[in-house]
């Protein structure tokens, strides 16, 4: 996916705002806030609303993490109390140990509900974003995904997100710890402030290293994550399309292609880490020379008299605290820039807007009769295409028309823009005299119903494919609408009947079964308006004439658009439109056409000869 994805802000309806698990019940609530839509602040400002909706338990985390590293701090200064009074015999041994194990034992209490309740704040963090991304994917319009590669969205909807959920909850947890080393400096100051400050004399050092390893590292993570989503869209084509490179005989050259991918990844990888082997050496071992100047001083000092073996003691370990943070200074700049990267990633899909909307005012579909009308309709798709020119028709309530016409001529388009999955360039598709564009998406699909002619299963039961679009089915409604659609009888001699869980897409049944299965479950749903996209082209004749015989009681009852190439297709219909170029070229019964027009009976020649 090219890095100019966006195209602007949006706002999510209010439909998805209200119920973002669309009615499904669920121990998990949805995201209880969204991240900024303002694309002029920094990625992390923008994310801040996810983090600050879980600011009880991440703030709990944060509080017992620094209660903790408080803890620590007290037990050298204690340990210096305690070998001061054994060298001046002024104070009893058992006590301060008693003391010490005391603290040590709060210290460890109290970071490990910390880290409890930071892992609770993680993992719920990362739900937020991912159940986000998968919300705002739904309700992107179909343009949307002509142009995106799927294995790229699936790549930012997990490791993208992984990252910046680590960065998002620990990097503050980093943080104080680095607090904690201003109370471990305050203690070195009260011990001896000029070997405080030689101990500090190489800090400056560290904040030139880090801003340099900052701007060196975040190209080569984005180029990471990019190359990650490019394997990722390889593995999930293979994956879908197993049936074709099988087909073809191509496995190797898939193979091939992946290591190719693969290759590239370990390139980026080499070099991420070649920035780290470079960059972190320093981050980690300039503190070492800090540690050999305190000795030195701290040493001289201590033969000298001027300070106490106890307060040496103190002081490298307080010492050791503030190496800490320097070590993890150089893991929180390569955590940063990978979240800022991976963030950068996910807001190029968050802030894709959708190019079909409801319209301001727009209003709910009701008593649809089903009167379609298209009034010089011209449409073209995103790469310039034009495939409806001037489309003028006119569709009866409960009316049966077949749209016959050549490959490319447009057909499954119509089938598009009655369901607005693609808005006209000009003219209008009109339902009941009302402009499909003026009516809410919700209820214009619960009126549209769409057999696909590449029908869609879930890896779900029989059962609940069928009921898809109505939850609330009674086992009687589905059975019915299977029946209707002649898949009662083939669902019944499975293993589990109704219960059986298809495979993945539903490819462990045939193409004739699945287009049933789709029938029924638009069926069921009893739309007023039913467009068969060629929805048997799949089905053997004599199960497709079954169909047919079940279909024409029900399409009595409501408009019907089929779009068709076989004659017994064609059948259902009581009028034909010929299609070419992308306007009407003839309309009447198919025996009328036979007669008149020389492209009709071309057209069902060289399907016939295609079925047989």
């Amino acid at each position: 996916m090219a890095a100019s994805l966006s195209t602007g802000t949006s706002h999510v309806p209010e439909q998805i705002r209200s119920n973002p698990l669309g009615g499904i019940r669920s121990k998990y609530k949805g995201p209880r806030a969204r991240i900024s839509r303002d694309q002029n602040l920094t990625w992390w400002r923008r994310i801040m609303p996810i983090i600050a909706s879980h600011r009880l338990t991440f703030f709990t985390a944060i509080g017992l993490s620094f209660v903790s590293l408080v803890f620590q701090t007290l037990v050298p200064n204690m340990l210096n109390h305690a070998v001061t009074g054994i060298e001046t015999h002024s104070a009893g041994l058992h006590g301060e140990v008693l003391r010490i194990l005391l603290v040590g034992l709060a210290a460890g209490v109290t970071g490990i509900i910390s880290r409890q309740y930071v892992y609770y704040t993680a993992y719920n963090v990362e739900a937020d974003l991912r159940s986000l991304i998968y919300e705002h994917l739904t309700w992107l319009s179909f343009s949307f995904y002509d142009r995106v590669q799927s294995g790229q969205l699936i790549s930012r909807a997990n490791s993208d997100i992984r990252s910046v959920q680590m960065y998002s909850t620990f990097a503050p947890l980093i943080m104080v710890q680095c607090s904690i080393g201003v109370i471990a400096f305050a203690f070195m100051l009260s011990i001896d402030a000029w070997l405080a400050l030689i101990a500090l004399s190489i800090m400056p050092a560290m904040y030139f290293i880090g801003i340099r390893m900052r701007r060196a590292l975040f190209p080569i993570s984005w180029i990471t994550q990019a190359r990650l989503a490019d394997v990722a869209t390889i593995v999930d084509e293979n994956i879908n399309g197993v049936r074709v490179v099988k087909s073809f005989a191509q496995e190797e050259a898939e193979i091939n292609r992946l290591a190719d991918a693969a290759e590239r990844v370990a390139w980026a990888y080499v070099k991420d880490a070649e920035f780290r082997g470079k960059w972190s050496p320093w981050v980690q071992n300039l503190p070492q020379v800090g540690l050999a100047l305190v000795l030195f001083f701290g040493g001289w000092m201590v033969l000298d008299g001027h300070l106490g073996i106890g307060a040496i003691f103190a002081f490298n370990a307080y010492l050791l605290m503030l190496q800490a943070p320097f070590m993890m200074l150089g893991q929180l700049v390569m955590m940063g820039q990978r979240a800022k990267a991976s963030a950068e990633r996910i807001f190029e899909v968050l802030d894709e807007s959708p190019e079909i909307v409801d319209r301001p005012g727009a209003f709910d579909l009701e008593n649809v009769k089903g009167v379609l009308d298209f009034n010089h309709v011209r449409f073209e798709y995103e790469n310039g295409a034009e495939i409806l020119t001037d489309f003028d028709a006119h569709v009866a309530a409960g009316e049966t028309v077949a749209i016959v016409g050549r490959t490319g001529s447009g057909k499954s388009t119509i089938a598009r823009l009655i369901t607005r999955f693609y808005d006209v360039a000009d003219g209008s598709v009109c339902i009941d005299g009302t402009d499909v564009r003026d009516a809410t998406l919700a209820s214009l699909r619960a009126n549209v119903g769409v057999v696909l002619d590449e029908p869609f299963l879930f890896s779900i039961s029989i059962s609940d494919n069928i009921a898809y679009g109505k939850p609330d089915a009674t086992i009687e409604e589905v059975e019915a609408a299977a029946r209707a659609a002649n898949a009662h009888e083939f669902i019944e001699r499975l293993p589990e009947g109704y219960d059986t869980v298809i495979g993945e897409r539903g490819y462990t049944l045939s193409g004739g079964q699945r287009q049933r299965i789709a029938i029924a479950r638009t069926l069921l749903v009893n739309p007023p308006i039913l467009v068969l996209d060629d929805a048997t082209s799949a089905i053997d004749v004599h199960v497709e004439a079954g169909i047919y015989e079940a279909l024409r009681e029900l399409l009595v009852q409501r408009t019907t658009i089929v779009i068709a190439h076989r004659i017994s297709t064609i059948a259902l219909a009581s009028r034909v439109i010929l299609l070419d170029e992308g306007r009407v070229i003839a309309s009447g019964t198919h025996e009328e056409l036979l007669a008149t027009s020389p492209l009709y009976s071309e057209i069902l020649a060289q399907t016939t000869r295609a079925d047989d």
